[in-house]
């Protein structure tokens, strides 16, 4: 709840009053708003940089490209299962020491990230950045509601926002150059003295929140939950092997199974569960989440796969590679100044059902792609494919909103959160299982990715193209009726 959430409305003859604390508010958490704003820029330029210099460390660490995928979907399971456990966190140890240890551990995984020696030491070290990087956006986030006035938040949220765009935008161009011109460990021990900045200015600027009793955590739940998440991912990576894995995957696909059917039985009887699905009772919640899932599973792995296609496949410069996905970044950032008056004439039905089908095309066109098609082309479509994928992010991740009291927001962040990042692990899985299938024997023919990026791509886009029947479930709504939500959503 906002710090001023207890205080009376101000009359109208104290306007000037008014003025003089929200300049006072603005002034006093300046350093908190830096201070979150950089976490997001660190964690944005994280999530964008890798997948620039993935050739590079697969040849460095001798691996293929494809082999790669478990340091890329470990960091992003492990946000997926510890983001839940951030509230709990903050209320028991206090914003200022949970967000401290998070930048601790974040830099920590990232100095070991820039000496692993081997894929599972860099493995290891993706999950200990995960570990730090889970409670750095929630935080970060309910400190800033908790900190700034109702009035400012809006421009508050934006400013930290705007250096998350900044993050992934300049993410896939600073790690082609720093792989072309120095070394790719670089990428991750630039998070080494950008987290010691950001202990310095936690120390400072970070409020410190607490409950005086905090609600118990569920850990039996949320054991159950990390379990059946690790296991499914485990049944995808055994399933891209060459090694025939079939007793292996069965085991770990039954305990999934079950240890997720002790999760729903375990939390219909818990006060405080980790995720509480009795929110899926709301059809725009349960819209919500399985859309995210199925759209999320056919495009997150999307821009690993191209930049594999252009650095092994046309033979392109990592500097080259990065820079062609900096228009997918700015389509994004661009689309979002649209999505309030498209809802506001369409409604989230029409809206995503429409938008879905756009960006199952988009992504079936790069199959058209080869290593005559011209740069500026290549940017075209990227740009395109950005800013259909901007708003389809912007309104799946509103829509969760639309129908629930406000009182069971936090809730469905935090399972909308989980479900994003899940989603995500489990799209970088499956896009380059495909290409790996698809290459058979000839993974280390830099010529035979060109193929096998085509037949991935279409079938990526028949996986997106089913997230529109999801949103099919969706009632029939009035143009302009969410628009409101949607605002209120995206602060």
């Amino acid at each position: 709840m906002p710090a001023d959430a207890s205080n009376p409305p101000l009359p109208a003859s104290d306007a000037l009053l008014a003025t003089l604390s929200e300049v006072s508010s603005r002034h006093r958490f300046r350093g908190l708003i830096w201070l979150v704003a950089a976490s997001f820029f660190m964690q944005a330029l994280d999530s964008t940089i890798v997948n620039t210099a993935v050739p590079a460390v697969a040849n460095a660490l001798g691996v293929t490209p494809l082999g790669m995928r478990t340091a890329l979907t470990s960091y992003v399971l492990t946000l997926a299962i510890l983001i839940p456990a951030s509230p709990w966190l903050c209320d028991r140890f206090g914003t200022r020491r949970v967000f401290a240890t998070a930048i601790a551990v974040f830099g920590l995984g990232s100095l070991l990230c820039g000496l692993a020696q081997t894929l599972p030491q860099l493995v290891a070290a993706r999950v200990l950045q995960g570990v730090g990087g889970a409670a750095l956006m929630p935080v970060g986030r309910y400190v800033l509601a908790r900190s700034i006035d109702k009035r400012e938040f809006v421009q508050a949220m934006s400013t930290v926002a705007t250096f998350g765009l900044l993050g992934s935008v300049l993410g896939p161009l600073l790690g082609g150059a720093l792989v072309q011109f120095t070394s790719w460990r670089l990428i991750f021990l630039i998070n080494v003295p950008v987290g010691v900045l950001g202990l310095w200015m936690n120390r400072r600027g970070m409020p410190d929140y607490r409950l005086a009793r905090p609600n118990r955590f569920d850990l039996p739940g949320f054991v159950l939950f990390a379990a059946a998440s690790a296991l499914l991912l485990a049944v995808a990576e055994m399933s891209g092997s060459t090694v025939d894995h079939a007793a292996g995957m069965a085991t770990c696909g039954a305990l999934a199974l079950l240890f997720g059917t002790l999760y729903v039985w375990h939390s219909r009887r818990t006060t405080y569960p980790v995720a509480d699905l009795t929110l899926l009772r709301v059809r725009s919640v349960r819209v919500a989440l399985a859309g995210n899932l199925f759209t999320r599973l056919g495009i997150s792995g999307m821009f690993l796969l191209l930049v594999l296609f252009l650095q092994v496949g046309c033979g392109w410069s990592p500097l080259m590679a990065g820079l062609m996905m900096v228009p997918q970044a700015l389509g994004s950032i661009g689309a979002k100044w649209l999505i309030h008056p498209l809802l506001n004439r369409f409604g989230y039905r029409r809206m995503l059902l429409g938008n879905t089908m756009i960006v199952a095309g988009l992504l079936a066109s790069f199959a058209l792609l080869d290593s005559s098609t011209p740069t500026w082309l290549i940017g075209a479509l990227t740009f395109v494919y950005g800013g259909f994928m901007g708003l389809q992010y912007t309104a799946m991740n509103t829509l969760i909103y639309t129908d629930l009291d406000v009182r069971h927001a936090s809730m469905a962040s935090s399972m909308a959160s989980t479900a994003q990042y899940l989603s995500m692990s489990f799209g970088i899985a499956l896009a380059t299982i495909l290409m790996e299938l698809f290459l058979g024997r000839h993974a280390h023919v830099p010529a035979a990715y060109v193929g096998a990026f085509h037949a991935a791509v279409l079938l990526l886009a028949l996986v997106t193209l089913a997230a529109a029947l999801i949103f099919l479930r969706l009632r029939p709504d009035h143009p302009g009726s969410h628009a409101g939500m949607l605002q209120r959503a995206t602060r």
